[in-house]
């Protein structure tokens, strides 16, 4: 069987984790302050937190932000549900934006026309959280001057992202956004295992965000509030949470990290190939869009795509579906949400296939996948 994603790991990968398994820390150690140092340096931020998660990762830059009980946010429906439930976490309410079909991600002609009507009713959301679908970026600079005329912060959804780029520059160098996340899922660009990061050129919410990490614990003197416990102790200063990455994940995400480029760069060879041998009927993304997208996906569309996922899985391919709608799960229909009110995200639900994209395809899976999927 084909999988649809798959981690790639050398022995370099493994070797530095061997390493920090023989050293003297294994948790709250100096590779995590390497590994953020690197992934800042790669994406051109100037701060990165690392955490457990790119969910955590979420709710953190949520409550980093100020989001709290009666605040709005949006975001796209066509994500997996993370991106929506960070918000619930904080208390906030959550609503959606329909996406463009061109390129799947939030529309920024519909969060427009949906910001002007909430303006009118005084129900501006404080922030909005695009999704950068697969790999490729939302319109980061029309969200950007948007948010600037309506008043709400961006943090940017990247968690396929991590090495693709937009307006010359990294996804994740926040230069349209107050945060951006990244997750290092196995099926990800790179890897930590479980784990996923955080990045701003915002000093203050990097400060906040390191400290909510780790139960809102300080130990830096400098901050402690009257003096009672000694300088070489901590103090908490409000209600976080243990959203701590290890050194173990650290070394790991630093030894892929140096591999990243070469990741993209087999990731946008297979995108081509399959955008210039699919049957136009499958095609979703243009060649042009691959050369920045970091290619964590590839998304084809199919009217009868239950039956093509069956014909794929005979022929030992596995696919998946991302995203069915966040909307339409059960719990999100029990808020009042129902069919009908995103029509471009349910027709992409219905439709939508990834097929198998990752550095373990080798020459004869593409060559197979393409000859399969056009036989169909």
């Amino acid at each position: 069987m084909i999988p649809y994603g798959k981690q790639d790991i050398d022995q370099d990968d493994i070797t530095e984790v061997v390493n920090v398994l023989k050293s003297d820390f294994l948790t709250q150690g100096p590779k995590i302050l390497e590994f953020e140092d690197s992934i800042s340096r790669y994406v051109g931020s100037r701060f990165t937190v690392a955490v457990n998660s790119a969910t955590s990762a979420l709710h953190l830059g949520c409550l980093a932000l100020g989001v709290e009980k009666k605040d709005l946010v949006w975001t796209s429906s066509n994500s997996f549900v993370a991106s929506s439930n960070a918000a619930l976490y904080c208390g906030a309410e959550i609503d959606f934006v329909d996406i463009d079909s061109r390129n799947n991600n939030m529309c920024t002609e519909a969060l427009e026309k949906k910001l002007v009507t909430a303006k009118k009713k005084g129900m501006i959301p404080k922030v909005v959280i695009p999704v950068h679908l697969g790999g490729l970026s939302c319109d980061m600079k029309k969200i950007f001057d948007l948010s600037k005329d309506f008043g709400f912060k961006i943090i940017e959804d990247a968690s396929h992202c991590i090495g693709g780029d937009f307006d010359d520059e990294k996804i994740g160098s926040c230069k349209y956004s107050d945060l951006c996340v990244f997750s290092f899922h196995p099926v990800k660009i790179i890897t930590t295992g479980e784990g996923g990061a955080i990045t701003t050129n915002s000093q203050t919410l990097a400060k906040k965000i390191t400290a909510l990490r780790s139960h809102g614990i300080t130990r830096n003197k400098e901050e402690f509030k009257k003096c009672f416990v000694p300088d070489w102790y901590y103090q908490q200063h409000f209600l976080g949470f243990n959203y701590r990455i290890t050194d173990l994940q650290a070394a790991l995400g630093i030894s892929q990290l140096k591999r990243i480029d070469s990741f993209i760069k087999k990731r946008r060879k297979i995108a081509k190939y399959f955008t210039e041998n699919l049957n136009a009927d499958f095609k979703t993304i243009t060649t042009e869009e691959i050369k920045i997208s970091s290619n964590h996906l590839f998304i084809i569309k199919n009217n009868r795509r239950d039956e093509l996922r069956e014909y794929l899985l005979k022929h030992e391919i596995f696919t998946t579906l991302h995203y069915f709608p966040i909307h339409l799960q059960p719990f999100y229909a029990s808020m009042g949400f129902k069919l009908g009110d995103f029509p471009n995200t349910e027709k992409y639900g219905d439709e939508a296939l990834s097929i198998p994209i990752h550095t373990n395809l080798n020459e004869h899976d593409v060559n197979y996948i393409v000859e399969v999927v056009n036989k169909f």
